[in-house]
């Protein structure tokens, strides 16, 4: 077998193992880790495929050469728009903003999600160091939620000491656009300034779809991760951005 090979399957059996782990131990929000399982099983098939040195030669050059030429253009891409999202992980909004938008994500039987969570307890520091900022909690209620997600952060930043006079509630979006399609109409876009709490992966596509919907004065503000998600949450991110860069979000 060649060395190409060999990687290849290497790549693909850490990947299928990468999936599992996800679906055993780590938790997970949705379906989208699976795609570990299938893009591993794609590299180890892709790896035997290489080492198989007749079939190899029988294939047309063009066909190779094709092939080498897409995958090196989607690469690129790929790791510019990592890049981008890897700029905004260390986030810091500025003190004294007017609004601070907490973008939702799921609510568990349980409470907040760990995702939703780490969101919440930055948000809760900057509340703390920021007491004339207005908070506006942001999301609706998914199929597998047990409330809005909206309800469930504002629960929770009661109970850890948020003055509820200064929580805004938006029950009605279902994604980031939604998140801030729908905020903006407890503030003025144009003259009030905002800071956007979501973790580090999500950041810089938050900022993108905030910035072209007409915030003017727009800052993040990042929240860290689960670790062991990160390589999750940032081939997810990837596919967000992809497409909010198509829908004409970003």
């Amino acid at each position: 077998m060649s060395v190409a090979s060999v990687i290849f399957i290497a790549l693909g059996i850490l990947c299928l193992l990468y999936c599992i782990s996800i679906g055993l131990f780590m938790g997970y929000g949705t379906s989208f880790f699976l795609i570990w399982g299938v893009g591993g099983a794609c590299l180890a098939a892709l790896g035997w495929l290489i080492g198989q040195e007749k079939r190899m030669n029988a294939l047309p050059g063009w066909l190779k050469a094709g092939a080498v030429i897409i995958a090196s253009v989607c690469l690129l891409i790929f790791v510019a728009v990592e890049g981008l999202i890897l700029s905004q992980f260390g986030a810091q909004a500025p003190d004294e903003a007017d609004y601070c938008i907490i973008l939702g994500a799921q609510m568990k039987t349980h409470g907040p999600s760990d995702v939703l969570r780490r969101r919440l307890d930055a948000a809760i520091e900057y509340l703390e160091e920021n007491p004339y900022t207005t908070v506006i909690v942001s999301g609706g209620q998914g199929a597998n939620e047990p409330v809005s997600e909206a309800q469930g952060m504002y629960e929770y930043l009661v109970e850890k000491g948020i003055d509820e006079e200064r929580i805004l509630m938006e029950e009605e979006s279902g994604n980031t656009w939604g998140n801030l399609h729908y905020s903006s109409a407890f503030l003025n876009p144009a003259e009030d300034s905002v800071v956007l709490v979501t973790n580090n992966f999500h950041v810089f596509r938050a900022m993108g779809i905030a910035q072209k919907m007409g915030y003017e004065n727009v800052s993040g503000l990042a929240a860290d991760s689960y670790p062991l998600m990160v390589p999750n949450n940032l081939l997810r991110e990837f596919f967000g951005v992809i497409k909010d860069f198509l829908v004409g979000n970003l």
